[in-house]
């Protein structure tokens, strides 16, 4: 007879709309132990699983921790009650808590005591200071209505009036299968997961059912949605918003993103995350409502694996009437699941474009190619070793659906190439980042020389805007006295006179640090760039790292920028110390910039 021994749910906090499946571990009657589902539809030895899941409803009002949403909050802040801040950002499970979110929490206090004067109210003192001696103390000047012992007089924490002794609990049946997705219904309630053995003839269970209880269901965060800003500082009639308007005739966007594969998301790594916000039945849920909010017409992501691909990604965006094209790395130097490996993965929506022609960049083929050519073969190997990174580059070619004068103009095909890449990561390579690059770069010239056709090349290119990566891009040049090219060990890069291009790339962020825009949003993103490099403070944004390696650059003799993604600001990032974090569920950035195909003259 089949035996649970065991059920087990990965996630420790459910989240409205992320898919909960737990583990449950059997053993056959020849004494294996699985972890497959066995179904009425295919029983073993005369008996299958049946699974139920409940809601548990009691009488007991319970308040959530702003910080740990696992934990019923004990205290709570009277300076946000004060200040009109949403009450759920108010609570805390303990004064440790409250002290050690105090330098981000306050920052919603200050925020709201600037509304207060910049409307011409009488100023109130409702937020405080630590007291400098590392002990936590908070002195906001309220009277708390039970101040914790362990904060200063007249702190703003009080613990909650007792809540009403539980005299029962209701359960309501609210799932069948052995997965379930929380609904805003189940908000701050504990879910049951229940599994037990049924008979296949009398359909009686055998046996004790297994079960186990979640936390309480918390809803999904929402990060402010970023806004699409003209480049011009003036909202234009027509133009794409992330609300979904229709774009203008002639205009296209591309989002570039870097989504941080799952099996990079290490919980050592970003420990500063939440584990369920790290998980990733949460992420890709967050990813895909931010992907699809940006209503982008071609959707540029980087490090998506193959299997989440095939069975998300590809499928969910289809929904939104999107095209999927993916290339996975190559795996010459990958030794984990090849289903897990990553690659670039570019959607496009059908109703906007039409698929060309493909072209896969595979950089370990060309260093293969390169070593032979130029490589004494006593060093081959060596060199093979130092160049072959599994790095890869999907481009496409697309023919718009739409006519850049507004007019159907037949026998005027509109072409665009879009270029999605992934450049090496290791820091110290920077020869085979600039060769990777090059590499690139070389092959567009090529389809260039083809057909007169819009470029843009996107994607995570690791490398920030004072490398001689960005240099080549930006330049189509490198200066020969670059500090990174003392960093050649088989002379890949000599002479520094070949690495050259002659495609007319433009940053597409660099737009917004060009006149004649003016007004105070523009002002505020031209904060949130760097105004030596025009590009912006960072686009990775982690704990150890704050950087800028993504970019959109597009090909300025044939399209112009209309619009970019706002970017974010650090002091909106600090709250949850780094990316990923709840609301944003990447260690990067996403990138969108709306173009305008340029008329093109006649011949």
């Amino acid at each position: 007879m089949l035996t649970v021994l065991r059920v087990h749910l990965p996630s420790d906090i459910p989240i409205v709309g992320c898919e909960l499946t737990p583990y449950v571990l059997v053993r056959r009657p020849d004494k294996s132990v699985i972890t497959d589902d066995v179904p009425e539809s295919a029983p073993l030895d005369g008996h299958f699983l049946r699974y139920k899941w409940y809601r548990i409803q009691s009488d007991k009002k319970v308040a959530i921790c702003s910080v740990h949403p696992s934990e019923q909050a004990t205290l709570q802040c009277l300076g946000c009650l004060k200040a009109k801040i949403p009450i759920t950002k108010s609570y805390h499970c303990s004064a440790k808590c409250f002290s050690d979110a105090w330098q981000h929490h306050r920052v919603l206090h200050e925020r709201a005591a600037s509304a207060v004067n910049e409307n011409g109210n009488e100023e109130e003192e409702i937020f405080g200071r630590f007291n400098g001696t590392g002990s936590g103390v908070i002195n906001t000047g309220l009277a708390g209505v039970q101040a914790n012992p362990g904060l200063a007089n007249g702190a703003t924490a009080f613990y909650p009036a007792a809540v009403t002794q539980r005299s029962g609990e209701t359960w309501f049946e609210v799932g069948r299968s052995k997965t379930y997705t929380p609904t805003a219904d189940d908000i701050s309630h504990v879910l049951k997961f229940e599994c037990v053995v049924v008979d296949v003839e009398s359909k009686q269970p055998i046996g004790h059912s297994s079960t186990l209880n979640t936390s309480r269901v918390i809803p999904a965060p929402s990060p402010t949605p970023r806004r699409l800003i003209s480049v011009s500082g003036v909202d234009m009639p027509g133009h794409l918003d992330i609300d979904g308007r229709a774009s203008s005739t002639g205009t296209f966007t591309v989002l570039s993103y870097n989504i941080l594969s799952d099996s990079y998301a290490a919980n050592d790594l970003y420990n500063y995350c939440p584990s369920w916000a790290l998980s990733w039945t949460y992420r890709r849920q967050n990813l895909l409502r931010e992907i699809v909010g940006y209503h982008a017409d071609i959707v540029c992501l980087q490090e998506v694996q193959s299997d989440h691909f095939e069975e998300f990604f590809a499928p969910e965006l289809d929904k939104h009437g999107y095209q999927a094209i993916y290339k996975r790395k190559t795996a010459e130097v990958y030794s984990g699941n090849i289903n897990s490996i990553d690659g670039c993965a570019t959607f496009f929506r059908r109703d906007r474009f039409s698929h060309v022609k493909k072209y896969e960049v595979e950089f370990n083929k060309a260093a293969q190619s390169l070593t032979d050519a130029i490589v004494p073969s006593a060093q081959r190997k060596t060199a093979l070793g130092r160049l072959i990174k599994d790095n890869i580059a999907l481009i496409l070619v697309l023919e718009a659906k739409f006519t850049n004068q507004g007019v159907d103009n037949p026998g005027k095909r509109q072409l665009v190439c879009l270029a999605n890449t992934h450049i090496n990561v290791q820091q110290e390579l920077k020869d085979v980042k600039l060769w990777q690059v090059h590499t690139l770069l070389k092959g567009l010239e090529k389809i260039a020389a083809s057909a007169d056709i819009p470029m843009v090349v996107c994607g995570d290119f690791n490398s920030n805007p004072s490398s001689a990566a960005h240099a080549l891009l930006a330049m189509g040049k490198v200066d020969p006295m670059h500090e990174d090219l003392t960093v050649d060990p088989f002379g890949i890069l000599r002479p520094a006179a070949k690495l050259t291009h002659q495609l007319p790339l433009v940053s597409a962020y660099s737009s917004f640090a060009r006149p004649p825009g003016v007004g105070f949003v523009l002002e505020q993103q031209r904060r949130r760039m760097d105004p030596s490099t025009n590009e912006p403070l960072f686009t990775n944004y982690t704990r150890d790292v704050n950087d800028t390696h993504d970019y959109i650059f597009y090909s300025a003799d044939s399209l112009t920028v209309e619009s970019l993604l706002e970017l974010l600001d650090e002091d909106s990032l600090r709250k949850d110390t780094a990316l990923p974090s709840p609301g944003w569920s990447s260690d990067h950035i996403a990138l969108l910039a709306e173009f305008r195909c340029k008329p093109r003259t006649r011949r």
